[in-house]
């Protein structure tokens, strides 16, 4: 067993851990954060995408050792309180999700790409989620809800 820090949605967890087990599985299994979801578990498909240190990344290619000391964001670290954060509101709002079980990953993807840039062409915002999959819908209505985020956190500025 090997012994980690992680701040997760900022809290801090010491935790032990097997050195084969993923942050994806520390999230799920010992933390009970069940919003980010494995499907591939090969880093294809970005429906465990999480916010690692700022970055986007498959938390089923990161070792939970590599994770040591970092800070970390999932689905659930997102809202506050009761309102949730304009990236959720907007694919709501606008039909970005479907059977659900891509969006997590998505709104990760989608969070840090609106960071990094928040007013991108659709163009930058097809490159922001290239690594996330949606089966569902098309990507149309994900698109229009990355716009429409990026736009109503514009007006919050």
């Amino acid at each position: 067993m090997k012994q980690v820090r992680l701040t997760v949605n900022g809290a801090l967890y010491e935790l032990s851990v097997k050195p084969w087990e993923t942050l994806i599985d520390v999230l799920r299994d010992y933390l009970g954060l069940t919003g980010t979801k494995e499907g591939c578990g090969l880093g294809e498909c970005g429906a465990c995408t999480v916010i690692m240190e700022g970055k986007a990344v498959n938390s089923c290619l990161v070792l939970a050792v590599e994770a040591d000391g970092k800070q970390i964001a999932t689905i659930e670290g997102l809202a506050v309180g009761d309102k949730l954060h304009p990236v959720q509101e907007a694919f709501i709002e606008h039909g970005g999700l479907q059977c659900g079980f891509c969006t997590p990953g998505m709104i990760m993807s989608a969070k840090v790409l609106l960071d990094e840039n928040p007013n991108p062409s659709e163009e930058e915002i097809r490159k922001g989620i290239a690594g996330n999959f949606c089966r569902c819908t098309g990507y149309a209505k994900i698109i229009e809800s990355i716009k429409a985020a990026a736009e109503n956190m514009q007006g919050m500025k």
